[in-house]
């Protein structure tokens, strides 16, 4: 629907101050990363003066009133003295944020005649008292919002820019501040306050649709790892397959830098997960995204997070948590056992689905939470039950308290399981010999190993082995009676669950894409029963 004036406006602004009027202009309000539409409608009645907002406003939306009075002011048009009313529909959906500042005042100038009514256009951005445009959070998610709905052209803040353009058919423009907003609406520039507005609006941003995310510190490579062989062939596997990582062993052994590392060997994101992952991170407004987020994020929150911190929550309308921020990549729990035992258990149903649902009073959030889960612990609270344990200070009671911590539905999504053992001063020394191969080998493995999965489950839906439902492996990628026989027995003796059953499956096929096989042979199928099993046995 397309904004509209009901009475003539005169082409005095100072008369149609004066005389009712209405219009309307849109915005995106965001619950979760979905966006909706929403009309903000003004009318400009001949009671009392006031400024009323209604359509479930929330504080900040509330206190746009005068920045919003403010900003015109500076902008050279002022807001009409009378009755202003301004709803925000559809009035049942939550409004949040500063980002309706600029949609209000346009809607409000186009019911007093001061601009043209804005049609199909979109306003995003927060106003300053001075009528600058300031750049809000969520832009991304919010553009994307727009695009879908039919609504190409969309106005942000200028520092806003360049995120808005890395959503394809999105015709962004912006603006500085609120006079040269006014006049590309059709305002007289010789009724406006241009001294504030600096010398115009900046150069737009060239377009960095596809180009990687400037680098920080260097990435951690594979060959600074010393010794632990399974602990690297487990993270080869984790990263071929998207498969969940437990590693427990003595304090020192390298259990975090391995896990540091599993980013490094993980492919590049697709153009939609890339999308995705940038959009959360767009929506949580840690950092500007002036371009596509390409490679897989990594979050290592410390072990005192709290669950709203880690699964996302907050007052009014939830911001997503680490477990989102670490979607399409790796989340890292060190010292797994510190962590508050239902802040764990916390993550069993993201771990199954890939999203997160988080359910308020006004509104339900979703999240997209696809990551790999890798945990890390001691083997009891002094770390040094290893071996024969006769250097640990622990009872078993206190190892039982210890590591009962992650709990056994926990545990049996978390497809590969091993020990660390201690750096021995033979392996530590060799280092010189021959050094140990780098993340840039191991990544090539990897990328071949995913491009078989995805052409063989392209049919299925799936794009890794860690996704494959339990029905399709039973009915049409099993690897044989010969080859499941170890599971069988392990079921039988009660080591083993159906969810364990599956997760071997998974990892046996991970390890027949690394060796180049088209079916797991009983020799994977007996290694990833071990990797399952190791630590629990």
């Amino acid at each position: 629907m397309t904004s509209e004036t009901v009475v003539q406006r005169p082409s005095n602004p100072a008369t149609t101050r004066a005389v009712g009027g209405f219009a309307r202009s849109r915005s995106i309000a965001l619950v979760g990363l979905e966006g909706h539409v929403v009309d903000v409608e003004a009318d400009i009645g001949q009671s009392l003066p006031g400024f009323t907002i209604i359509g479930l406003p929330d504080q900040a939306v509330n206190e746009s009133k005068e920045r919003i009075r403010s900003a015109a002011r500076h902008a050279g048009a002022p807001l009409s003295p009378r009755k202003i009313t301004v709803n925000l529909s559809p009035a049942t959906l939550p409004k949040r944020g500063s980002h309706f500042d600029v949609a209000v005042v346009m809607a409000v100038l186009a019911a007093q005649g001061v601009v043209r009514p804005p049609g199909d256009t979109v306003f995003y951005a927060e106003l300053g008292l001075d009528g600058s445009l300031r750049p809000v959070r969520g832009v991304l998610p919010a553009v994307l919002a727009a695009v879908r709905a039919g609504h190409p052209r969309v106005v942000v803040s200028a520092a806003n820019r360049a995120e808005a353009e890395l959503v394809a058919g999105a015709s962004v423009s912006s603006a500085g501040h609120l006079a040269q907003l006014l006049v590309e609406h059709g305002a007289d520039p010789a009724l406006l306050a241009f001294a504030e507005a600096g010398a115009g609006a900046p150069e737009p941003a060239p377009d960095p649709r596809g180009e990687p995310v400037a680098e920080g510190a260097p990435t951690p490579d594979l060959k600074d790892v010393v010794g632990q062989v399974e602990g690297r062939q487990a993270l080869e596997i984790a990263a071929a397959g998207g498969h969940h990582l437990l590693m427990v062993g003595p304090p020192g052994a390298g259990k975090t830098m391995l896990a540091e590392r599993l980013p490094g060997i993980l492919p590049d994101l697709c153009d939609q997960d890339s999308l995705e992952v940038t959009s959360v991170h767009s929506l949580r407004g840690d950092a500007a995204c002036s371009a596509l987020l390409r490679r897989p994020p990594f979050q290592a929150p410390h072990h005192s997070i709290t669950m709203p911190a880690l699964c996302g929550g907050g007052s009014g309308i939830p911001r997503p948590g680490a477990i989102s921020l670490a979607h399409r990549g790796v989340l890292f729990l060190d010292e797994a056992p510190e962590f508050e035992r239902r802040v764990l258990d916390a993550l069993r149903q993201p771990l199954e689905s890939g999203t997160v649902m988080i359910a308020r009073a006004q509104s339900v959030a979703h999240y997209p939470a696809d990551f790999q889960l890798v945990l890390a612990a001691n083997p009891c609270a002094c770390g040094r039950a290893e071996g024969t344990g006769q250097a640990c200070t622990c009872s078993a009671v206190q190892r039982r308290r210890y590591f009962s911590k992650l709990s056994g539905p926990l545990l049996d999504r978390v497809d590969l399981q091993l020990r660390v053992p201690a750096v021995t001063y033979h392996e530590l020394s060799s280092v010189h010999g021959s050094p140990p191969e780098d993340s840039a080998a191991v990544a090539r493995r990897v990328s071949g190993a995913r491009g078989a999965q995805a052409e063989r489950l392209r049919a299925f839906g799936c794009r890794v082995n860690a996704g494959v439902p339990g029905s399709l492996l039973h009915r049409g990628l099993s690897p044989g009676a010969r080859a499941v026989r170890p599971l069988k027995a392990a079921m039988e003796n009660r080591t083993l669950t159906a969810r364990g059953f599956v997760k071997v499956l998974r990892v046996a096929w991970t390890l027949a894409d690394l060796d180049g096989t088209t079916v797991p042979t009983p020799e994977h199928v007996q290694l990833a029963l071990y990797f399952k099993t190791t630590v629990t046995a």
